[in-house]
């Protein structure tokens, strides 16, 4: 697969909002594991490769175990292995990435409510979207993941 363009140097100033928006949600106060945890979600759900590679390196960097991770597309099923609040951003996380199926409904929004207080689930919402984004930038325009650059 080759590479289409190189978006950064395309429209920089367009990556460098993005990079704004990314800057926010660091520090918004959201862990960083969990937002690591929930861009790992949204990336499977699209089918991401270069964020894929990407989110699992970085939280296998801050230390998440295999065992983990192994589950994160299955975590309704991963028991105590997912904290209340990662289990609650994970489903909202997949029904505001899937919100041409869902329309996000009442009770998705209460179950995250019931979890998040009203910065953070606005916090990670934008986060959401941010990744979204992200994931549509690196498919739409072919990007390597490091796996594949590193197996030449």
């Amino acid at each position: 697969m080759t590479k289409r363009l190189d978006y950064n140097q395309v429209a920089p100033n367009g990556v460098k909002a993005l990079g704004g928006v990314y800057g926010y949600v660091v520090q918004s106060g959201l862990a960083a594991e969990l937002v690591e945890l929930v861009y790992l979600r949204i990336s499977q759900i699209n089918n991401c490769a270069y964020c894929l590679d990407m989110h699992t390196r970085d939280l296998l960097k801050k230390g998440m175990k295999i065992d983990k991770l192994a589950l994160v597309q299955a975590w309704a099923e991963g028991g105590d292995l997912f904290s209340e609040r990662e289990r609650a951003a994970l489903a909202w996380a997949e029904t505001v990435t899937r919100v041409s199926e869902t329309g996000v409904p009442d009770d998705a929004f209460q179950a995250a409510r019931a979890v998040f207080e009203e910065k953070g689930l606005v916090d990670l919402t934008i986060a959401i979207g941010l990744m979204n984004v992200y994931n549509r930038m690196a498919i739409s325009f072919r990007n390597t993941p490091r796996a594949v650059l590193e197996s030449k």
